[in-house]
């Protein structure tokens, strides 16, 4: 388990990175135009749409430094931008989890995993 940690004047705060992965997550998915995080079957290629419990999963948080770099795995809503909603979800996600952690996000890479077509029921 990585783990990142930030020093106070009453000591060391330590948080594991898959809290932050899910934390990062939650944000992600409440962003316009996200349907949600992705996970590639490395035996045939295919793209799977991760439930809420695994979001964590379609996100990589590292530590380089002092300074935390996020890699969002997404599928996103057929007939957006993309550019517009990957720029969108770095600014939410950078503050949130600034806000959150007290870490410094140093940055954040969007990987478009697929593109699906939202039902409107």
């Amino acid at each position: 388990m990585k783990k990142s940690s930030v020093d106070t004047h009453l000591g060391s705060i330590v948080v594991d990175n898959d809290v932050i992965a899910q934390y990062a997550g939650s944000v992600a998915v409440e962003c316009f135009g996200i349907v949600g995080m992705a996970s590639i079957s490395v035996k045939d290629g295919l793209v799977k749409l991760l439930k809420k419990e695994n979001l964590a999963r379609g996100i990589n948080v590292t530590v380089d430094g002092h300074k935390l770099v996020i890699n969002f795995h997404v599928i996103v809503a057929y007939g957006v931008s993309i550019k517009t909603v990957a720029d969108n979800l770095i600014e939410s996600v950078k503050y949130r989890v600034e806000e959150f952690t007290g870490l410094e996000i140093e940055k954040i890479n969007v990987y478009v995993e697929d593109v699906r077509v939202i039902d409107a029921d």
